[in-house]
């Protein structure tokens, strides 16, 4: 299951909106078939793992990442071929949530007379695919929160200059972030301050699938020479409806209404409209107002933070604009799921405490 889930990871910025799946077949310690979903719309992990191993598939074991599928999509069902196959035995490291397969595929493989196990190695299964599985169960994407920050908790000067606290290694691993994401996500206040491009800057030869740039823009202030409406990748712009987009500088990008709530956009609607649009991981890369604003509704479930041995001061920006705290009891907790040292940089991946 291990060689699976490593498979698996080969699909780390490619599979969206599908999950990372991973296949080994083998009898006993003989492998004799790996394979792992490289694509959408393309063949899942079982069906190359099948074609490599042929007739030896016979009475074999299958190690699957997550839950064959047992409906007709984009591609027939995985359950059925390896039904067809005559494997004895799949172990399965995760239930799949999504509601065509949820269980199906597993009583596919019972009905036909084989062996399932379920459970081995779960937990890394689901997180590899946690937006997938956030975007399943919870009608929202995963939302990571990404910032860079000085020793003194600064992340840009008091005239909003941020370029570049971190160093050339960090910035090179945001990308591989980026590159795993379904959409990035930012406010128009960045778009006007920074005019960032939004896109994926990997290695020449790796592929990716290029993630969607969502912008929040309520009263639709982004100007016709920002990056982001440059039709280059596909771009989303939320707003308030009481601004139609009747300037063509939006002709580019794909526009959608979200209410406001306490006079801001309701960001609890953003995250469902983002769910019903097929967003799993949500990397956002926003100022300490929109970042202060999740974290505060409770939308942040990972914070990725550069941490550069740099000082820029009191007058500079703060990290998250948070409301003020009477008394330490009311902290906000966070629990350590990783920490590495990049160049001169160290980065902190952070999850709230429930």
């Amino acid at each position: 299951m291990a060689h699976a889930l490593r498979l698996a990871e080969r699909g780390l910025y490619t599979t969206h909106p599908n999950p990372r799946v991973g296949c080994v077949i083998a009898h006993g310690e003989q492998v004799v078939g790996t394979g792992y979903h490289q694509r959408a719309g393309e063949p899942h992990a079982e069906v190359y793992a099948l074609r490599e191993a042929g007739e030896k598939a016979k009475d074999a074991t299958a190690y699957v990442t997550l839950e064959p599928c047992a409906h007709h999509g984009r591609t027939p069902p995985c359950a059925d071929a390896l039904v067809a196959a005559g494997v004895a035995r799949v172990v399965i490291a995760s239930e799949d949530p999504f509601p065509q397969v949820a269980g199906r595929g597993i009583g596919k493989l019972r009905d036909a007379g084989i062996t399932v196990e379920t459970g081995l190695m779960r937990d890394a299964a689901r997180e590899l695919n946690i937006g997938f599985f956030s975007r399943i169960e919870r009608g929202r994407p995963w939302v990571r929160v990404k910032l860079a920050m000085s020793l003194d908790g600064r992340t840009a000067l008091a005239n909003g200059e941020s370029k570049w606290i971190t160093g050339e290694a960090a910035r090179a691993d945001v990308q591989r972030w980026r590159a795993r994401s379904s959409a990035i996500f930012t406010a128009s206040g960045t778009v006007l301050a920074d005019n960032p491009f939004l896109t994926v800057r990997l290695p020449e030869g790796e592929a990716f699938t290029p993630p969607w740039r969502v912008i929040l823009d309520n009263r639709l202030r982004t100007p016709s020479n920002s990056h982001v409406l440059d039709g280059t990748v596909p771009t989303l712009v939320l707003h308030n409806e009481q601004y139609a987009p009747v300037d063509p500088r939006f002709q580019a990008v794909e526009l959608a209404v979200v209410a406001e709530r306490g006079g801001a956009m309701d960001l609890h609607e953003v995250m469902n409209e983002l769910g019903r649009r097929q967003i799993g991981e949500l990397h956002v890369e926003a100022g300490p107002s929109l970042c202060g604003s999740l974290f505060a509704a409770g939308l942040v479930d990972e914070l990725l933070i550069y941490v550069a041995p740099v000082l820029l001061g009191d007058n500079a920006q703060p990290l998250l604009g948070l409301p003020a705290l009477s008394d330490m009891a009311s902290r906000w907790q966070l629990r350590t799921i990783d920490r590495r040292v990049l160049g001169d940089d160290l980065r902190l991946q952070l999850r709230p405490v429930a």
